[in-house]
């Protein structure tokens, strides 16, 4: 492991749910993070213990305190669009340099999108220095954010696949791209409802948010072209497959599609090019590891790509330590192999 002369001060902030329990899990053992705090999403809640934690942190959950939040170099937000709304404003003015935001808050930048889905979020992202950090694309920008409004982890998979071949001028977008995407219960969040209660979800499949989930907005932002996104809850505790349905141009070919992606991820340590061989929820359980394959009809132009990742690290913490790296100039896979 790399050693650094210097570390980051980190704290963060909602820890107890599932993304800051694996925060708080990779920046604890992090080679150059100094973890100041761990806290609980809101003032009004009591200290607890993490026992599955104990091996890498020996101290408790506290209740959020903004002012000793503000103390760390580096804050990191695992806690409700609601409260990172009003968190983010907050930190920097009290002299924060560097918020990496894992709410949907600041993700979408037109004012209209985002208040239809996120409401609380009024202030306008520009303004707060805020670049959205899906890290493989967006690694010129992030160190000079302010903040960085981690992507979701639907629209991690979807955007890893697609916008290689977006770019690189491969699809025929005019055809239609669908999404079909299915999700591991913790993507659901840590508090309990009717619809995630064991005996609701052991032994089926079911789909939701059709036409109305929020993360369709966020990858229609970054890919430039309308989707149509189909989201499945499966009986798993994490993972994200998503099997991606469209055409490429005419005369395009296998090697056009593996070029594109080749070009793109040549210097991505974490997404890797399965080719043919579709990947498995199974192959990125509990990694930072995004794998992409896919397979060619070349007669009818029919492209079929499979997306697979961990929601909770790649498609939440993982991402967000990962965007830390690049932002503070250390070995983007440090605390994270």
């Amino acid at each position: 492991m790399h050693t650094y002369a210097s570390t980051v001060s980190v704290g963060i902030a909602g820890a107890s749910g599932y993304a800051g329990q694996e925060l708080l899990r990779l920046l604890a053992r992090h080679p150059a993070a100094r973890l100041t705090g761990a806290m609980t999403s809101s003032a009004g809640s009591g200290a607890r213990p993490l026992p599955r934690l104990n091996a890498v942190w020996d101290g408790t959950l506290t209740p959020l305190d903004i002012d000793r939040l503000a103390t760390a170099e580096a804050v990191f937000l695992a806690v409700p669009e609601d409260a990172s709304a009003e968190l983010v404003p907050a930190l920097q003015a009290r002299g924060v340099g560097r918020i990496f935001d894992l709410s949907g808050a600041f993700r979408l930048r037109d004012r209209e999108r985002r208040g239809r889905w996120y409401p609380a979020a009024t202030a306008d992202p520009g303004s707060l220095g805020v670049v959205y950090g899906l890290t493989e694309l967006a690694r010129a920008e992030i160190p000079l954010a302010k903040v960085v409004a981690c992507p979701g982890c639907y629209p991690t998979a979807a955007l890893l696949a697609l916008d290689p071949l977006m770019r690189g001028g491969v699809l025929d977008d005019s055809s239609g791209i669908v999404i079909d995407a299915k999700s591991g219960i913790s993507g659901a969040g840590r508090t309990p409802t009717e619809r995630t209660h064991f005996s609701e979800v052991h032994g089926s499949i079911s789909a939701y948010g059709v036409f109305a989930h929020r993360h369709a907005a966020e990858i229609e932002q970054e890919l430039g072209a309308d989707v149509t996104f189909v989201p499945h809850l499966v009986p798993i505790d994490r993972g994200i497959l998503e099997t991606i349905y469209t055409r490429v141009r005419k005369g395009v070919t296998a090697f056009d599609i593996e070029s594109a992606y080749a070009v793109a991820y040549s210097n991505a340590p974490f997404v890797r090019l399965t080719g043919d061989v579709l990947p498995e929820i199974k192959h990125v359980a509990h990694t930072n590891f995004c794998d992409i394959g896919w397979k060619l009809d070349a007669q009818t132009r029919r492209l079929v790509a499979v997306s697979c990742l961990d929601n909770l690290v790649k498609g939440a913490a993982g991402q967000a330590v990962q965007n830390f790296n690049v932002a503070f100039g250390l070995d983007e896979t440090a605390g994270l192999l």
